[in-house]
């Protein structure tokens, strides 16, 4: 019998996320093969010693989902952030990852809806995100959960910028 369940982030699993970060981000982000760019990026943003510090120092920004105590999938929720559009404070769905063999399971829909239930009973009434314009799948869940395009911005990653599209939800 498998058990799912969500819950926050421990220091003692900090190998296992860095390491469903990094499979999830090339999963999504490596179209053409593993790049320098990449391997950098994801050497330095999904660290052990990073995200062990991240659950330091604020345990309420990574929400898990377990199977069978082993992560599968992660939210990150940034309070202190900035709309890129419209110049205002609005946290921040950083990140939505589910490893790919659990697609379908609605593990990023329970994510999600943990990530939105968090943010609004700390009692903020919207959520921004960025994805890819390129992740289509990605951008087809959110509009399915209700959430708009507000805009493009750049995400730089070494020399070169992609463009990611802003979205934003009211929570009700």
């Amino acid at each position: 019998m498998t058990e799912i369940s969500y819950g926050k982030a421990k220091v003692s699993d900090s190998l296992r996320i860095s390491i469903l970060l990094k499979t999830v981000n090339i999963e999504a982000y490596a179209w053409n093969g593993i790049s320098v760019e990449i391997s950098n990026y994801i050497t330095k943003r999904f660290s052990t010693e990073y995200v062990e510090n991240i659950i330091k120092e604020n345990p309420d920004q990574l929400i898990i989902a377990y199977k069978n105590g082993n992560p599968i999938g992660v939210a990150e929720v940034l309070y202190n952030s900035s709309c890129p559009i419209r110049k205002i404070d609005v946290p921040e769905l950083s990140k939505l990852y589910v490893l790919g063999r659990f697609y379908g399971q609605g593990i990023g829909n329970q994510l999600l809806k943990e990530a939105e239930t968090k943010i609004w009973n700390n009692g903020f009434k919207n959520l921004n995100l960025e994805v890819w314009t390129n992740n289509e799948r990605a951008i087809a869940f959110y509009k399915k959960h209700g959430y708009d395009s507000i805009g493009t911005v750049d995400f730089p990653m070494d020399e070169n910028t992609y463009e990611n599209l802003v979205m934003n939800k009211v929570l009700k």
